[in-house]
């Protein structure tokens, strides 16, 4: 049996490691689009439950609306559970403050 050359496996070693680059390069881009092409919620009616027991109805309505648009989820219920929305719970305004109710 005749000794493989070692330009041939080198040759062979840098073909699979662009097939290898190419098939990561696709899976990136599917997720991708998985991603942007994800269904938008409803921010008005999400934002009228989160809102329905804030004493400044008009405030918080338009600061969940703004952290809706933002990160396309409001947490459940009137208030806290932050931990299921980690966009929203990561907004502040500019003195620092968590800006989405």
């Amino acid at each position: 049996m005749a000794p493989i050359s070692k330009p041939l496996i080198a040759s062979l070693f840098i073909s699979l490691l662009v097939l290898h680059l190419v098939e990561a390069d696709q899976m990136q881009e599917k997720a991708s689009l998985a991603a942007t092409s994800q269904k938008k919620i409803d921010c008005a009616s999400a934002c009228k439950t989160r809102c329905r027991l804030a004493s400044r109805q008009r405030m918080c309505h338009r600061a969940c609306g703004t952290c809706c648009a933002r990160c396309n989820c409001v947490p459940p219920g009137t208030s806290g559970n932050h931990e299921s929305c980690r966009c929203y719970a990561s907004l502040l305004t500019h003195g620092g403050r968590l800006k989405c109710p």
